[in-house]
């Protein structure tokens, strides 16, 4: 069987045309849109990856700002309690200190109502004394109580000699007051006594109904009492005294 190699020749060129064809119409093509559709799909991924980037990082500043702010709320409740703390503190020693004042205020209070009270009672047991050694004096001596008092006044003006010429210096008068009118004997017995302590100075006597049983004296600046009063303070002083001395020696007594 013999070749024909004019057909095999004309078959290989008609192959390498047809291969050629091919490659240039059709393999050509399809090759430039594979790369082309690759190229879009590389393109496509690497604006997902983008994407993705971006959604990662709004995702962490997000988790990042819900940290944060979970931070914040807990430095915030935390500030508010402690204030609030320090202001039920502060409310609390005012409240204390409010109570401490009005304890202390009503001790003072009643430190001063019993004394008052004390001082009342002194002052009535001494008018009280006053009236029944007045009445005494006058059921068994028949003499009144305040020429008592002036009498005693009489031997009371020589100490106080240098006070009285000092206060004579700017004296027009002196002025003897009293309850009641003094006898004229009593009222001789002081003008006598006075007389060679503040010479010159003329002596007035006048009466008071207002003022305590006893005498005052006034001459310029100075004024000397006699009188129920006076023996009143000295009385409750010595009363105040007398229960001080108690009080101290019972605390004494109970400490012991």
């Amino acid at each position: 069987m013999s070749i024909d190699w004019v057909t095999v020749l004309a078959q290989i060129a008609n192959f390498l045309v047809l291969v050629w064809l091919l490659k240039r119409f059709l393999y050509k093509p399809i090759l430039n849109g594979i790369d082309s559709r690759e190229a879009e799909i590389a393109e496509q991924m690497g604006e997902a990856a983008r994407i993705q980037q971006k959604a990662e990082a709004v995702e962490a500043d997000f988790v990042a700002k819900k940290q944060q702010l979970l931070v914040d709320q807990a430095a915030l409740a935390d500030r508010v309690r402690q204030e609030a703390e320090q202001q039920r503190n502060a409310l609390l020693a005012e409240a204390r200190e409010t109570l401490e004042q009005e304890r202390l205020d009503s001790q003072a209070h009643l430190a001063r109502e019993r004394e008052r009270f004390t001082t009342e009672l002194y002052k009535a047991s001494a008018e009280t004394l006053y009236q029944l050694a007045g009445r005494a004096l006058h059921d068994l001596a028949d003499e009144r109580l305040e020429e008592h008092i002036a009498r005693h006044v009489v031997s009371q003006l020589a100490p106080l000699s240098e006070e009285l010429a000092a206060a004579a210096g700017n004296a027009e008068e002196a002025v003897a007051t009293t309850h009641a009118p003094l006898p004229e004997g009593a009222r001789r017995e002081v003008k006598v006594a006075l007389e060679p302590l503040v010479p010159g100075i003329p002596l007035r006597f006048t009466t008071d109904d207002s003022q305590s049983p006893g005498l005052v004296l006034r001459i310029g600046s100075i004024q000397l009492d006699w009188t129920v009063d006076s023996y009143t303070d000295e009385l409750v002083g010595l009363l105040e005294e007398r229960l001080a001395s108690g009080e101290s020696g019972r605390v004494h007594d109970h400490g012991g």
